[in-house]
């Protein structure tokens, strides 16, 4: 079965979970209001693409290329980011749900997170240079080996960063969160 190409199309309501979205390149596609949880989304390519109040919970991302999409007001709980193709790999995400997902290792650069939900996210690896978690809630999410360096975290709230285990060169935290910098010495910071 050949893979199509598509350019410039919206798609509006659609559910696929039942019936999967043809295998294919899609390009500056929109996707709004659309269901694809434990959809099976490996070996697709996703270039400029934008995802508005989708849910993508559980899906298969096997070697998924994502250039550039744009996520907004999505639920994406459980998401192996860490399957995609690394090559070009580029995502924002606005108001979105990425509880229990998965970074690993991900080099994702200049990310930008805003308004979003990071819970038991696992960072472990991955390189977020000058990334920026701006209102997110990391309560849990996983930080090893990680790169910070120049992040922005100064809205960011609930993490745990051990500044011995990861490389935070000229990374922004607020007075607020040193809590979450200091953790491992049980100490109080009132």
């Amino acid at each position: 079965m050949s893979a199509s190409f598509t350019e410039s199309k919206t798609f509006k309501e659609k559910d696929f979970t039942h019936k999967r979205l043809p295998r294919g390149a899609y390009e500056d596609c929109s996707f709004i209001s659309c269901n694809f949880s434990n959809s099976d989304l490996s070996e697709m390519n996703f270039v400029d693409c934008e995802f508005l109040n989708c849910d993508l919970s559980m899906a298969n991302l096997a070697n998924t290329t994502l250039r550039s999409a744009r996520f907004q007001g999505c639920k994406l709980l459980g998401l192996h980011f860490d399957d995609c193709n690394e090559l070009l790999f580029s995502v924002s995400f606005e108001g979105c749900q990425l509880d229990l997902s998965s970074f690993f290792r991900r080099p994702m650069k200049y990310t930008h997170f805003k308004d979003c939900s990071l819970q038991e996210v696992d960072f472990a690896e991955a390189d977020l240079t000058s990334s920026t978690f701006e209102n997110c809630n990391l309560n849990g999410a996983t930080f090893e080996q990680s790169v910070l360096e120049k992040a922005d975290l100064r809205s960011a709230y609930n993490y745990t960063i051990d500044p011995e285990l990861n490389r935070v060169r000229k990374a922004k935290f607020s007075a607020a969160g040193l809590a979450g910098l200091l953790s491992k010495y049980d100490i109080e910071v009132e």
